[in-house]
């Protein structure tokens, strides 16, 4: 090759990296001012709001939680505790057990006094089949019923409870999240704060409760984990819920609700056929699917995001297990990116194709791959002794220290917030985090990406993986 044309081809090549980096630099600065500004507006707009109120009427709308559950034998009676606990008038609580192999079932049935209830079902039911569904006798435990299905994954259990249930909302989690008692009363007011718009769906922030003391089914005590892998992950939950969705929320164009935390209008759900039963990312998809639905009749409409600690949920401590769990997401992603494709760039879908769809397509599914690829063409371009070494070292510092200042900012403001890690211990070492963080731990994220997307697009089978609970800290 010519070495004026290679040597213009590496002034593109050092461009395009320039670029998507002044890109990115924007993007996120635009997203912490976006995430500030409807941090401020949440908390001015419901600072005078009486929760009390909502829980009292008569005329409170019913909701039902569905918790689909395999093999959580180790925390599924405080699980269910805690969701009994909640404050609301009308609320049931569905445990959906798909398939559990362990004493899942068998340790419900016995802390509940449960008994096998006759009802009918559909003749022409698409799920898995149905071998019970359980009731108690308790009037302590009468919001609780039991579903005992054949294992068909996590989309088809959350599909089973939206089928069964006759209430007005659906609330999606995960079996393992502890909701705190006042969560109800928040996701009810978010569904009703809006008149002139049709509030579809309700998110929320997810906290990490490693380590943190949990007792009967109750948050005692907000403890930093112990353990490194789960204070990254806190890091990252921090920038994500508080900045990233805060951010996406202000402009309405959130795209994804948390499978851990999401809230649904139980008619519009069904409307859409449910949760997606070929995918691993069904949280992601059936928002997308709620969203065109709305879009495609014109109908004025909404996605609420609460940023009040609600929901907290255990993080994998095992660097197997986050490895499976982060490669199942961004096999989610290309997933629901290649369904909805059509969405790229098309001023049809407003905001949502013509910006958030292009965001996940080229930060949360392409950047890793061009993360991945830079490494080795930088090594590349060392043995080849065409490395610029002064452009190298800029863009790197760069990169480096924007990605701390982010950090630092999501940190900062979440204590002045909510305040929850207090104290000053706890801020340092999350701040050391952030220090060592693109080094030691975004480094295992993008392989994680990667492996999910060789599995995906070489049609390597993989499903679900399994995350090991170790269950809550009890105090005492």
């Amino acid at each position: 090759m010519d070495s004026g044309l290679f040597n213009t081809l590496l002034e593109y090549i050092n461009i395009v990296f320039f670029m998507f980096t002044v890109v990115l630099f924007s993007m996120f600065t635009a997203m912490a001012y976006f995430a500030t500004r409807n941090s401020i507006h949440y908390r001015n707009k419901n600072s005078f709001n009486d929760l009390s109120k909502v829980m009292a009427s008569p005329l409170a709308p019913s909701i039902t939680i569905i918790a689909p559950a395999y093999n959580e034998g180790l925390t599924i009676v405080e699980n269910i505790r805690s969701l009994m606990s909640l404050r609301y008038v009308n609320f049931e609580v569905m445990v959906v057990n798909d398939g559990s192999k362990d004493d899942t079932l068998e340790k419900m049935i016995a802390a509940y006094d449960l008994y096998k209830i006759e009802q009918k079902i559909d003749p022409n039911w698409k799920n898995k089949p149905i071998r019970g569904i359980y009731k108690s006798p308790h009037r302590a435990f009468s919001k609780l019923t039991v579903i005992d299905k054949e294992n068909g994954g996590k989309s088809d259990a959350l599909n089973t409870g939206i089928a069964l249930s006759t209430n007005k909302y659906v609330g999606c989690i995960d079996v393992d999240c502890l909701l705190l008692p006042d969560a109800l009363l928040h996701v009810v007011k978010s569904f009703y704060q809006r008149s002139e718009k049709q509030v579809i769906a309700v998110g929320g922030v997810i906290r990490v409760a490693n380590s943190c003391i949990i007792d009967g089914g109750k948050l005692e005590e907000i403890r930093l984990p112990k353990n490194w892998l789960a204070r990254f992950q806190l890091l990252e939950y921090t920038r994500s819920f508080i900045l990233g969705r805060m951010a996406w929320g202000r402009i309405d164009s959130l795209l994804i609700i948390s499978g851990a935390f999401g809230f649904f209008d139980r008619e519009l759900a069904l409307a859409v056929g449910g949760y997606d039963t070929n995918t691993v990312g069904e949280d992601m998809e059936i928002v997308f699917k709620m969203r065109r639905f709305m879009h495609e009749r014109k109908l004025p409409y909404t996605v609420e995001y609460i940023p009040d600690p609600l929901c907290w949920t255990e993080v994998p401590e095992d660097l197997k297990i986050l490895v499976n769990q982060r490669d199942r997401w961004s096999r989610g992603n290309l997933e629901t990116l290649f369904k909805h494709k059509d969405m790229f760039f098309n001023p049809k879908f407003g905001r949502l194709g013509m910006l958030s769809y292009p965001y996940w397509f080229f930060y949360e599914w392409l950047a890793p791959i061009l993360e991945f690829v830079g490494f080795f063409t930088i090594i590349l371009f060392y043995f080849l002794g065409i490395l610029n070494w002064d452009f190298f070292i800029a863009i790197t510092a760069a990169v480096y220290l924007y990605s701390i200042m982010f950090s630092f900012y999501a940190i900062l403001w979440d204590v002045y917030s909510y305040n929850e890690y207090n104290k000053t211990k706890d801020i340092l070492t999350l701040m050391f985090c952030a220090l060592v963080e693109p080094i030691v731990f975004h480094p295992i994220v993008v392989w994680s990406s990667i492996r999910g997307n060789y599995k995906k697009l070489f049609k390597i089978k993989s499903g679900w993986g399994s995350q090991v609970r170790k269950g809550f800290a009890k105090a005492g």
